[in-house]
């Protein structure tokens, strides 16, 4: 798993990353409500474990914006000392999955955000769609307007984020982690997996769903008008 942990308390924050690294994850860490609320907007995670009681913008908030404001519905844990009914309650009606109350064991902690991760992926369509391009999860056929592509693993990782994301633009970083997580090649593959991609989308049409925002990322979209830095 990618997990964001939401916490100004650095000690409990690094205990959670460490045993979440421990045991083979991926640990992202923010110390106030706003850093949280922007790294979870601007990434990709399976998880978010989430404190209440956070400088500049408090738990709730950060999750009602995420939901509310941005559309973000990685699954939230929120890990706090308050443990009144009345603070679960608001917790689940901003969108929390899961409330784990402190002091709290770490296996427990890993344990339900794994069973919140899993739950989050069998939710997720078997299919996607995006103008005339069709990916099965299920078999990792893909298809635009009937016609099969043909592409590696990879890159049919790569056409998936795309389209989970469609149509907003998914960097570089996003794309490198998915693939390589912290430990990219230092050469350039990346460049290789977009150009076979491409190829497969967009040979022999007119119009470009695969294009480059340049010095960003990707973005995959059925409309087809021409914007300033997008090729």
């Amino acid at each position: 798993m990618r997990v964001l942990i939401i916490e100004d308390n650095l000690d409990i924050a690094a205990n959670v990353g460490d045993y979440l690294e421990l045991l083979g994850h991926s640990a992202d860490y923010a110390s106030d409500g706003v850093m949280g609320l922007n790294l979870a907007v601007a990434n990709d995670y399976d998880a978010i474990v989430l404190d209440i009681n956070l400088p500049r913008l408090q738990g709730f908030d950060v999750c009602r914006k995420l939901k509310e404001e941005h559309q973000v519905w990685t699954p939230i844990l929120m890990l706090t000392a308050r443990d009144s009914l009345a603070d679960k309650v608001e917790g689940f009606e901003v969108g929390a999955l899961d409330y784990l109350v402190k002091p709290f064991e770490l296996k427990e902690l890993e344990i339900r955000l794994r069973v919140l991760a899993t739950r989050s992926d069998a939710q997720a369509s078997n299919v996607l769609t995006v103008g005339d391009i069709t990916l099965n999860l299920k078999q990792y056929h893909a298809e635009r307007a009937g016609a099969e592509m043909k592409l590696h693993l990879a890159s049919l990782k790569i056409l998936e984020k795309l389209m989970r994301s469609a149509p907003n633009v998914v960097t570089r970083q996003d794309l490198e982690y998915l693939l390589w997580a912290d430990h990219p090649p230092s050469s350039d593959p990346l460049r290789s997996h977009m150009y076979e991609l491409r190829k497969e989308i967009d040979k022999g049409r007119t119009g470009k769903m695969l294009r480059t925002v340049r010095g960003v990322g990707f973005v995959l979209s059925e409309l087809s008008e021409s914007d300033e830095g997008i090729v």
